[in-house]
């Protein structure tokens, strides 16, 4: 059989292209919009309707499909019959009415809750102070009485001496805890409760509550109240909500109660247990535990009368006057307060009238019974009056929720009255809204002078001021002799941890409304406090927030930077964390906010500074993500930095960047794209024509990406990398470094590990260079042969590289790179290439269709297609071979396997019954090739080298193949 020879196939890409563009067609005007609805004319009925009418007959439509975007004009379009739902509601009734002002009553989600501030007064109150707790021991009598009990009044004589058996004995005193002892005691207390109403052992819990509330009298270690008083209630809030559901389940038979029930629906056993309850809590004799249980069940009123809880509040206000200790007293209101806001947030007159009687107890504090106490436990004034703040703070904010203004202007005549009582003064600026503060701004300054600093800081009413002057301006003119006569003050304190307290308070007042000249000076100040005996290591916290109020207003880092004494603000920063931590926030408000490139000196120098800073913290031990993160930011920074026309200022930079960010990779490969951008940028300038100048500009840009790429540890990036470069270099005219480039991108495939790790994990890698070589085939096409590395020296050494390179086994991958290069050689050969580079002779015009040059690449094109076509034969080796079903009639799935007969003559014929199987696969072919002729229909004759049986994959290879390539013998 002659030998068989692969010649390449003329190609005409500009005809070949237009034969596969789509038909173009002139779109004409007609009344026929598709979505105009679809109707049918009867054309009996109506002769004398004009052609294209859109009436329609009752006969003709059941036969029309129905249109979905007409049919929402009937009414049976969802949202349509929602809309018409909506319009034909009546008008709210009366009783609907009541029931929206009731919802505008109730407590909204701007109302701060109990929860949020529980945590803050655990944390800020504690002692070390030993303390002590009476535990409930518990008796006989304190189980459920027997069912054989038959009197009535046998059952209340009993329970009664339960309750006074509480207070003659059954329980045990219990002394010298620590803080965390006593927590302990009390969450016991909280869990017996509940296992005693588990048991049904109602006074027994009763007890136990009792029991906790007494605890709520005891000052003993005063430091502490604030944090026993959350304890407490705790237990307190427990026993409400039992209580209330054992009431509402007795109601809720046959059916529940709705939410919104009156008395009138409450059953008569409901209402006797709770009268029962209520007459339970009336006989315990001390006023402390008597009060507190009661108000824990203040919401069961609802069960008795309709007005029942609104006449209970205003005698449990006029109770808490009989509590003596002023500290214990403010606590009980503030208990009162928060059950009247979760049960009736709507009696503001109660909650009003609570906190006028607060006003009345504040003489009380420096009586002689307090100071006594006070001198006894060795607590200083300032120190016992911050015990008031939660509760005050507490009172103070439901009742000024939704309050009117005029409210506030009432407190401010109050605390006047007072003597601008610096304690209760605090508490009206955090509670009161912070637009109704802010207007009388100057009013509270000089409230809070005319205060008594003995007891209450000037810095610390300062500070609560501030705080809401952040949120809400102050009349214009104002502004400047607020923050004068604020910062008077702050400037006095000593301490400096008070100092940074209120003085990061104050700096959003002066980046809100001021300029740098204004928030230098700050800075500065802050500086000169903070400085001495290095005391901002223990203010890094309000420090930064410093940093980040700034960043919040002042966007333009030219100004930010121009600040005479921002940076030196930032030196204080000295613990490496914290340090950084401070520049990721600088570089994240950078990167989201700066619109435009810069070279401006002042901002590249510092945060090139801040940028090194986050670099320099990288090391063995820091996490991938924290590196990715840092690179981003630099990253983004590295994009920002543009010196207009100046290039060789711009390569100078990426010098200095390589140099101060070696440790980050993804840092290293942005600036290697940013020098390739350069590159380029250069070329649009000269419009491809460089001058001597410029052609060593570009040729440096090439080293700088040459130097630089070797240092990278990522195998795929080096990869791209050099093949992008060459790219670039040789869209610059710059040979010899494309050459280089490319050189080492074939030098650096072997070292490619058949796996590699993608988000930690192990991939092959098989996919990821099979891409990347179909890339580097695809830049072969226009780069010209060296003159003294002979014919298609860069592809031959891609092809050794891959015969050689360990591939995975049972891998196809060897066999798809010969076919992908197949096509580049196929293009080689034609007389002009499908795409070339400005200014670049490739092959086509190196060689002009020298016959030596085309037979290289014939014989390149034979070792190919020998390769694929034997491992084509090795894939059928151990398969059973079937008849070719017709490929004309049927696609043949994967897994289908062909046997092609032999030809029936060893010269051109016609075939035989036994190789009729193989016609439609040669027609197939033709159809695919536009048209082969062969000197026979039989298989063989057009590939003679296939007498195995092959898949449909192998098929599709040599469609493939006879795409581009004829053969001959």
């Amino acid at each position: 059989m002659a030998a068989v020879q692969w010649h390449s196939r003329a190609r005409r890409y500009e005809s070949e292209l237009q034969s596969c563009g789509l038909e173009v067609a002139p779109v004409e005007f007609s009344d026929y919009h598709p979505l105009k609805s679809i109707t049918v004319t009867d054309s009996k009925s109506r002769r004398g309707a004009r052609k294209g009418s859109t009436s329609s007959s009752s006969s003709s439509s059941s036969s029309v499909a129905p249109d979905p975007l007409s049919s929402m004009l009937d009414g049976t379009d969802p949202l349509s019959m929602f809309a018409a739902a909506s319009a034909s509601e009546s008008p709210p009734t009366l009783s609907q009415s009541r029931k929206r002002r009731e919802k505008e009553d109730e407590v909204g989600v701007d109302f701060e809750p109990w929860s949020s501030k529980r945590g803050e007064i655990l944390a800020r109150f504690t002692t070390t102070e030993k303390l002590s707790i009476n535990l409930f021991m518990g008796s006989e009598k304190g189980k459920a009485p027997s069912l054989a009990s038959s009197a009535v009044s046998e059952k209340v004589r009993t329970r009664l001496e339960e309750l006074d058996d509480l207070e003659e004995g059954s329980q045990r005193e219990l002394l010298n805890l620590s803080q965390q002892d006593y927590v302990n005691r009390i969450e016991e207390l909280n869990q017996s409760l509940k296992e005693a109403w588990a048991s049904d052992q109602k006074v027994k819990a009763l007890k136990i509550v009792i029991q906790c509330s007494k605890l709520l009298s005891d000052t003993a270690v005063i430091q502490f109240y604030p944090s026993k008083f959350v304890l407490i209630t705790d237990i307190l809030d427990t026993f409400g909500r039992l209580v209330y559901e054992r009431i509402w389940s007795m109601c809720s038979d046959p059916r529940p109660l709705p939410d919104s029930f009156t008395a009138d629906e409450v059953n008569d056993t409901a209402k006797e247990t709770c009268l029962n309850w209520f007459f339970k809590i009336a006989s315990i004799r001390e006023l402390i535990p008597r009060l507190y249980v009661e108000v824990a069940l203040l919401k069961c009123n609802r069960f008795l009368t309709k007005c029942g809880i609104q006449e209970t509040v205003p005698r449990l206000t006029a109770m808490i006057r009989g509590i003596g200790d002023p500290l214990v007293a403010v606590y009980a209101r503030a208990y009162l307060c928060r059950i009247g806001m979760e049960v009736a947030p709507h009696l503001k007159d109660s909650l009003n009238k609570n906190f006028f009687d607060l006003l009345g107890t504040f003489r009380q504090i420096h009586g002689d019974s307090v100071q006594n106490q006070l001198v006894l436990q060795r607590v200083e004034i300032p120190v016992y009056l911050t015990l008031y703040s939660p509760a005050i703070h507490w009172i103070l904010q439901c009742v000024s929720y939704r309050a009117p203004e005029a409210l506030l202007t009432e407190m401010m005549e109050r605390c006047k009255k007072l003597g601008n009582n610096a304690l209760l003064l605090n508490s009206v600026m955090w509670a009161f809204r912070a637009e109704f503060i802010a207007t009388r701004a100057t009013d509270f300054i000089g409230m809070i002078k005319d205060c008594d600093e003995a007891g209450f800081p000037q810095h610390l009413l300062f500070g609560s001021l501030g705080r809401s002057l952040a949120c809400a301006d102050p009349p214009e003119a104002e502004r400047l002799p607020i923050l004068n006569e604020a910062w008077k003050v702050i400037t006095k304190v000593r301490s400096p941890q008070d100092y940074i307290n209120c003085a990061e308070i104050w700096v959003e007042f002066t980046c809100r409304h001021f300029t740098k000249r204004e928030v230098n000076t700050v800075l500065s100040d802050i500086i000169k406090h903070m400085t001495p005996d290095r005391a901002f290591e223990d203010a890094y916290p309000q420090l930064q927030s410093v940093i980040r109020k700034i960043l919040t207003y002042f966007h333009d880092f030219s100004v930010l930077f121009s600040m005479e004494r921002f940076l030196p603000f930032m030196d204080m920063f000295q613990k490496d964390s914290v340090r950084v931590g401070v520049c990721l926030s600088i570089m994240d408000v950078f990167i989201k906010h700066q619109q435009e490139p810069t070279r401006d000196p002042v901002i590249l120098n510092a945060l090139l500074h801040v940028c090194k800073t986050m670099h320099d913290s990288v090391n063995a031990l820091t996490l991938e993500d924290e590196k990715r993160s840092l690179a981003l930011l630099i990253n983004g920074f590295i994009r920002m930095v543009s010196f207009g026309r100046d290039f060789e200022q711009q390569l100078s930079f990426c010098v200095e960047a390589r140099a101060t960010f070696c440790n980050l990779e993804p840092v290293l490969v942005q600036l290697i794209h940013t020098v390739n951008q350069l590159a380029m940028e250069t070329r649009r300038v000269m419009r491809g024509s460089h001058s001597r100048k410029t052609a060593a500009f570009v040729r440096a840009c090439a080293a700088y990406s040459f130097i630089t790429i070797p240092s990278l540890t990522s195998i795929f990036s080096r990869l791209n990398l050099y093949l992008l470069s060459g790219q670039v270099a040789l869209a610059n005219q710059c040979l010899s470094q494309a050459d280089a480039f490319l050189k080492a991108a074939v030098s650096v495939l072997p070292e490619v590990p058949r796996s590699i790790s993608i988000e930690g994990k192990l991939r092959s890698s098989e996919g990821f260079l099979l891409d990347f070589i179909n890339n580097f085939l695809s830049a072969l096409l226009v780069v010209p042969d060296h003159p003294e590395a002979g014919v298609l020296f860069l592809v031959r050494g891609l092809l050794n590289m891959v015969q050689d390179y360990t591939w995975e086994d049972n891998s196809d991958a060897k066999v798809h790179v010969y076919i992908s290069a197949l096509p580049l050689l196929a293009a080689m050969s034609q007389e002009s290439y499908l795409y070339s580079i400005p200014k670049v002779d490739s092959n086509e015009t190196l060689y002009g269709g020298d016959p030596k040059f085309l037979a290289e690449i014939n014989k390149l094109c034979e070792t190919l297609i020998g390769q694929v076509l034997d491992h084509l034969k090795t894939l059928g080796r151990d398969e059973v071979g079937r008849t070719m079903p017709s490929l004309l009639s049927t696609r043949p799935s994967s897994q289908t396997w062909f046997t092609f007969q032999t030809c029936s003559t060893a010269s051109p014929c016609s075939p035989g019954p036994e190789d009729i199987d193989c016609i439609p696969f040669f027609l197939h072919i033709s159809m695919c090739t536009g048209g082969i002729v062969s000197p026979c229909n039989c298989i063989l004759c057009l590939v003679p080298t296939i007498c195995q049986p092959v898949s449909w994959r192998a098929l599709n290879v040599l469609i493939f193949i006879f795409q581009y390539f004829i053969w001959t013998s």
